[in-house]
């Protein structure tokens, strides 16, 4: 094994700091610490076990300042966590087995489709007007966080994306859909985390130094959503989706 160089270091730091800020508060912090992974001269099999490491001590960080400041709905996130774990569990288990190349232009459309309709709907996820759950809602949101959850084990980029519009679906301001996103996020990072070390995936020279510098990323940007609101989330959201339609469409046509 290569011995860690300072500027690589620094370099991981600094990469996991910037994608945990992002990623604490609406997903896809993956667009910029796998290529950082990438860079720093990890095989892609273990850029994607390694950068779970760090995206669970990410979303794991987030997940607690959003429930510390009471913007997760304990009961609904909790009751569907294990689900989640599930889902995701299943998805490792299978990207051993099937390649995932197939789903990106299924995801792509599905990412064009949340954009378009978050930035069109102009005063949605501004307040909440969540008033609990019918039993079809409760079938429904069952059901996504177990497919959302093996979805990010079986490829994952939008994941976050995905469970925060599915909580703005169910009436959540975009704070308080950010925060439940988060501690589903958290649920199928464990389980995949799981799936990649049991194989043998996980860098952790490389992997302990990014994650501790998500912890602080994770800390600050979430931190800084709780403090700015929906007015901050939301612009966020649609930047970092348009980002990850642009890097889906790159890979597919110029893999």
């Amino acid at each position: 094994m290569e011995t860690l160089l300072p500027e690589t270091l620094l370099f991981l730091i600094a990469a996991g700091f910037i994608a945990a800020f992002v990623d604490s508060v609406v997903g896809g912090g993956g667009l910029i610490s796998m290529p950082a992974l990438l860079l720093a001269g990890l095989p892609p099999g273990v850029v994607l076990g390694t950068n779970k490491l760090g995206g669970t001590a990410s979303s794991l960080t987030s997940a607690a300042q959003f429930l510390r400041s009471g913007h997760i709905e304990k009961k609904l996130a909790f009751a569907l966590f294990p689900l989640s774990f599930a889902g995701s569990a299943l998805g490792s288990y299978t990207v051993t087995l099937l390649p995932s190349a197939f789903l990106k232009p299924l995801v792509i459309v599905l990412l064009i489709a949340v954009t378009i309709y978050t930035i069109f709907k102009k005063s949605w996820g501004k307040d909440a007007v969540y008033r609990g759950l019918t039993n079809a809602k409760r079938a429904l949101v069952a059901v996504a966080a177990f497919v959302i959850g093996y979805y990010d084990g079986f490829f994952g980029p939008g994941t976050g994306s995905f469970l925060l519009f599915a909580f703005l679906l169910l009436g959540f301001d975009f704070v308080r859909a950010a925060g439940n996103a988060r501690l589903l996020n958290f649920a199928s990072n464990v389980a995949s985390l799981a799936t990649f070390l049991y194989f043998g995936l996980v860098n952790f020279e490389y992997g302990i130094p990014m994650a501790l510098a998500m912890i602080v990323g994770a800390y600050t940007g979430s931190r800084f959503a709780i403090k700015r609101g929906s007015a901050f989330v939301k612009p966020l959201f649609v930047a970092v989706t348009s980002l990850l339609i642009g890097k889906q469409l790159w890979d597919l046509w110029l893999p």
